[in-house]
């Protein structure tokens, strides 16, 4: 299988769950800046212009970062990361709707404002609002998120790796991460981890 990604964004989810999951898979870099994403070849793979996108080895591809990571956990049940109990399990999956639902898009209206708004005026404001919005998601995060040493206590799963991504916008967006203990000490246990290590050896975060 091959992961289509671009560097820093929510592409790294997948690539990390993939080293965690020990599954064999080639990588395809993105350049946004050149906005390859935007590009017929792409288009072609994903219409949505958009990463990651998962090519299967059957021609199949899949999207959203979150079905990626529950496919990959299902392809590997020895990693174990998805928890075993419904109900962990579905704290795990809340948690990655949240990021996907609304911590993501706090974050896009900093540099994505005309998915939304036309007047340059109104890119701005949304601009201007993101260190307020993405501190109070970081404060969702600190209070209802994170369980223990991950999101599903001492258990890794697919959402830490998620969660990681995204906490790696956090100091870019103008939270005070230091103003969150639980955050602060998520990322370093991840930074700890060998697949993080080796997804920013290869300069894709």
């Amino acid at each position: 299988m091959k992961l289509f990604y671009a560097k820093g964004t929510i592409s790294i989810a997948p690539a990390i769950a993939l080293l965690e999951a020990g599954i064999e898979h080639d990588l395809a870099r993105l350049d946004f800046a050149a906005a390859e994403q935007t590009k017929p070849d792409y288009l072609a793979i994903n219409s949505k212009g958009r990463v990651p996108a998962l090519a299967l080895d059957n021609g199949e591809v899949l999207t959203e970062t979150g079905a990626l990571l529950d496919y990959i956990a299902a392809l590997a049940p020895a990693a174990k990361l998805v928890p075993q109990t419904p109900v962990q399990a579905a704290h795990m999956r809340s948690v990655m709707y949240y990021l996907a639902s609304t911590m993501h898009v706090a974050h896009a209206h900093k540099m994505r404002g005309s998915r939304w708004a036309d007047n340059p005026e109104s890119h701005a404001d949304m601009t201007a609002k993101v260190p307020q919005t993405m501190t109070a998601c970081a404060g969702f995060v600190e209070a209802e998120c994170l369980q223990g040493d991950y999101v599903c206590g001492a258990q890794f799963t697919v959402a830490d790796a998620y969660l990681f991504v995204v906490c790696n916008w956090l100091a870019g967006d103008s939270v005070v991460v230091s103003d969150f203990p639980k955050i602060s000490t998520f990322m370093s246990r991840m930074e700890a981890r060998e697949s993080v290590k080796m997804v920013r050896a290869k300069d894709m975060i």
